[in-house]
C-alpha cells in the first residue's frame, strides 16, 4: 500500500498517463470534522465506487440475472455526485 500525505486542493493520479487508458485523478476538496472530502475525475469507461457499493454490485452479479446488478438509485446518486465534483 502506498501512503501519501496531501493538502487541500492537491491531487494524486492513478493509472496510465498516456490519456488512452483508465486514469483516475483524486483531489482533496476539504478536510475537517473527522473526514476528508475527495473528488474523483475519471474517464467514462472507468468505474469509481465506494467500496461498499462495489461489493454490493459484485455480490448482485452472482445472485441476479445478467442485468448489471446496478440499482438505478445508486447510478443516479453517482451521477449527481460526479456533477457536483466536476462543478456541473
Amino acid at each position: 500500500m502506498l501512503v501519501l500525505s496531501r493538502n487541500k486542493k492537491q491531487s494524486v493520479v492513478v493509472g496510465a498517463d498516456d490519456g488512452l487508458r483508465g486514469m483516475v485523478k483524486v483531489t482533496v476538496l476539504a478536510i475537517g470534522h473527522g473526514s476528508v472530502r475527495l473528488g474523483f475525475a475519471a474517464q467514462k469507461d472507468v468505474s469509481v465506487h465506494r467500496e461498499e457499493v462495489r461489493e454490493r454490485i459484485r455480490a448482485s452479479r452472482f445472485h441476479d440475472p445478467p442485468t448489471g446488478g446496478l440499482d438505478r438509485t445508486e447510478s443516479r446518486n453517482a451521477d449527481e455526485e460526479a456533477s457536483v465534483l466536476s462543478g456541473g
